[in-house]
Order: structure tokens, then C-alpha cells, then sequence
């Protein structure tokens, strides 16, 4: 059954899961600055205004004192990322550019063996050939 927004009667029926409520570190110090602020009576008014628990406030507390606004700052989840070390991406540059060069001097010199060969093949030729200056 779901609430009907015409007739302001809510849904009496409760989510599967409550969605986890996150504050942000500014918020923290605002309420936790209201409630010192705040006499016994008021502290209690804030809190069910803002519809907190003094659970809250305590943790709030605690992690202010740790570290003040850096310790109520939402930490990050998740992986960390990788430390890159700034020599590893030039020491790959620098692989990759050696492993061209030497892939270029094999065909170079794949190039100059094959001349010789030619080079070889046309002396051979050339004296095998009866020669014609004589008859001239």
C-alpha cells in the first residue's frame, strides 16, 4: 500500500533496507558547535530536530579530537591507487625505444648480408663471363 500524496497518510509499509544516512564534515562541526552552545534542555530539542542521537554527537566528538576537520571528512573508499614511481614510466619509454632500435638494426643488417650476397653473385657472374674485350 503506498501513501497517497493527496490524503497525507504515509505508507505504513517499511523499506527492505534503510538507506545508511552520511553527514558532512561541515555539518558535523556546525551541529556539534550548536549543541556546546545549546543548555541542557536545548540539546535535547537539537537533537530530535535534526532527528540525531547523542551517539552521534560522541563519535562526532572523538573523531574532532583526533584530527578536527580532517577526522570528520568522509574518508575515500575503495582501493588505494598505485604509488607510481616517476623512473618506471621513462625505464618503459626507454625499453620500448631500445627494443625499435634493435628491431631496426637486425633489418639493417639482414639489408647488408643480402648485398653481399648480391655483390658476390655479380663478381661471379662477371668472370665467368667469356670476355668480349678481346674480340673487339
Amino acid at each position: 500500500m503506498n501513501s497517497n500524496p493527496t490524503s497525507g497518510v504515509a505508507s505504513p509499509e517499511v523499506p527492505e533496507r534503510a538507506a545508511r544516512r552520511q553527514f558532512r564534515a561541515e555539518y558535523k562541526v556546525g551541529i556539534l558547535a550548536q549543541y556546546e552552545k545549546a543548555s541542557r534542555g536545548e540539546r535535547g530539542a537539537l537533537l530530535r530536530q535534526e532527528g540525531l542521537y547523542s551517539s552521534h554527537i560522541d563519535a562526532w566528538r572523538k573523531q574532532g579530537d583526533a584530527g578536527v576537520l580532517a577526522a570528520l571528512a568522509p574518508t575515500k573508499r575503495g582501493r588505494k591507487p598505485k604509488v607510481v614511481n616517476p623512473l618506471s614510466r621513462e625505464n618503459a619509454d626507454l625499453r620500448r625505444e631500445l627494443a625499435r632500435a634493435e628491431q631496426k638494426l637486425k633489418r639493417a643488417e639482414a639489408i647488408i648480408e643480402i648485398q653481399k650476397k648480391v655483390a658476390q653473385v655479380l663478381r661471379d657472374l662477371d668472370g665467368d663471363a667469356p670476355e668480349n674485350d678481346e674480340k673487339s
